[in-house]
């Protein structure tokens, strides 16, 4: 029986940035937040604009609490912020780099 010999180009490899696990991690749960279509449709009716809870639930034809819930959980990671008002609490998109991921995916799932 032969046994295969592995080679490796050790230029190739060499240059190669390994991210550490921790980041691998954060980044996993960033995607996560990303591959559930309420969180999504809420971060896009936010691309430009800031909403408050009934406008959001309006928009998206859905609870208050079920988009409540929602914007809890894209707050803890960082994807929305929010901004109180008086007493309502308007929320956004965090910073550009959501606006450019979503950007990005929608540039790719429309694309021929």
């Amino acid at each position: 029986m032969e046994k295969h010999v592995h080679s490796i180009d050790n230029e190739k490899v060499k240059d190669i940035d390994i991210l550490q696990v921790d980041t691998i991690y954060e980044m996993a749960t960033l995607f996560k937040m990303f591959a559930d279509p309420t969180r999504l449709k809420i971060m896009n009716v936010l691309l430009n604009n800031e909403l408050n809870v009934c406008e959001i639930a309006y928009l998206l034809n859905m609870t208050h609490s079920a988009i409540s819930h929602q914007l809890a959980t894209l707050k803890m990671v960082n994807l929305v912020k929010s901004r109180k008002s008086g007493k309502e609490v308007y929320y956004s998109l965090a910073d550009e780099h959501i606006s450019s991921i979503i950007a990005i995916g929608k540039d790719h799932v429309l694309e021929d």
